[in-house]
């Protein structure tokens, strides 16, 4: 089975897309990691954590929604091609709030606060 044909499978029968839409940089990178030998890798999806949709508001289990891969990243040491799908920032483990935002300074004591 091919790149496109993973993301295809992975879309739609695991997160329940309708259909898959791949932009001409995701087709372009399908074409050439095939030349490159990278068809036969496995393909684990790059996309919000909050939706089986690239849409992080559409909760719950949608059904029929269009999968937008905007490109797909190698990783060739770890043996895995990933698809970014919809806009998601790819550092992986931040939260929705900054901990920063929970540090300050205490007036009084000129210690720090909020590091633990």
């Amino acid at each position: 089975m091919g790149l496109e044909d993973k993301i295809r499978k992975l879309s739609c029968d695991f997160y329940g897309a309708g259909d898959v839409e791949l932009s001409d940089e995701a087709k372009a990178k399908i074409e050439q990691y095939n030349k490159l030998g990278y068809g036969n890798l496995p393909v684990c999806m790059a996309k919000t954590q909050y939706s089986f949709s690239a849409d992080p508001k559409l909760k719950g289990a949608p059904k029929d929604f269009v999968i937008p891969v905007r490109d797909i990243r190698l990783s060739a040491g770890a043996g895995f091609v990933y698809p970014l799908v919809g806009e998601m920032p790819t550092i992986p483990g931040l939260p929705t709030r900054p901990c920063y935002y929970e540090i300050d300074l205490d007036p009084e004591t000129g210690k720090v606060v909020g590091l633990s």
